[in-house]
């Protein structure tokens, strides 16, 4: 596949704080492309130069061959955005959401009502379409902040955080339409701190700490890089140790030399990061 995002060597900084290092990066078309890190790791500030709100101190990003600059409208016209904060009209019902979106981008009215009415239909919000944003749950509102950003048939999809803060149950739902989306043959980047997250949606994960991405394969490879099972254990000093193995009888042997309980189990993705930075997602 093509590359439909490069980034050379980019740099931004904030006074005497480096947000993001020299990053560089090449994002393939039709990809699930998670960036996964702690807060402060430099997600957000990346994703607000590629959608052209912030400009690099230095080097460069190309989208689709074309160098991205904040007045590049033909880029942000093929873009959807999802913001970490909630960018509903709160006095405008959910349908009245989706067509405020599509007048913004100069819809003509049949193209328009079809297009609402295909999201009102995927997102599953149909039902509730009369119903004021203001008045919905957290997951509601985010499921409807994702269609909106669908409203112009984007190529590139940018998700900051989608599922902050809702439940469990709802944040498998918009799985599934993040999901449908990529089948759509959509280009996606999420950025989470949600390790389950990117490891159930993502083709590709990079790991991103302090500006800096140090690891980047699909989850399936970063964890068998790291050993596939994992004896999670308490030391003398009562502080927990992971030792990671290729092989189950291995990781079984381990354990025979232990003294206290122990857990033997699959290697996640958690137990990469954990390594790679020595602190946990939070």
């Amino acid at each position: 596949m093509d590359h439909i995002i490069e980034i050379k060597e980019v740099l931004k900084k904030y006074e005497d704080f480096t947000a993001v290092d020299h990053l560089n990066l090449n994002i393939k078309k039709g990809s699930f492309f998670g960036l996964l890190g702690p807060n402060g790791a430099g997600k957000t500030t990346l994703i607000k130069m590629l959608v052209g709100l912030l400009r690099p101190n230095s080097g460069d990003i190309f989208i689709k061959n074309q160098k991205m600059t904040r007045d590049n409208v033909f880029l942000k016209t093929k873009m959807g955005i999802v913001p970490q904060h909630i960018n509903l009209d709160k006095e405008l019902s959910v349908k009245e959401n989706l067509i405020f979106s599509a007048k913004l981008y100069k819809l003509k009215r049949d193209p328009q009502e079809k297009r609402v009415e295909e999201l009102l239909a995927f997102s599953e919000l149909k039902p509730i379409e009369n119903k004021l944003s203001k008045n919905l749950s957290g997951g509601m509102q985010r499921k409807l902040m994702i269609v909106k950003a669908l409203i112009n048939d984007p190529e590139i999809i940018f998700l900051d955080e989608p599922t902050v803060g809702i439940d469990v149950n709802t944040r498998r739902k918009i799985w599934d339409m993040l999901k449908g989306m990529k089948d759509m043959g959509k280009t996606i980047i999420l950025t989470t701190h949600y390790i389950e997250e990117a490891e159930y949606l993502c083709d590709q994960i990079a790991l991103m700490d302090k500006g800096k991405i140090f690891h980047l394969d699909t989850s399936k490879h970063l964890k068998s890089n790291l050993g596939t099972f994992t004896v999670e254990y308490f030391n003398d000093a009562k502080v927990t140790e992971y030792k990671y193995f290729q092989s189950i009888e291995d990781a079984k042997q381990y354990t025979h030399a232990l003294c206290g309980n122990y857990i033997l189990r699959d290697t996640n993705l958690e137990d990469v990061f954990y390594n790679f930075t020595n602190r946990k997602v939070r």
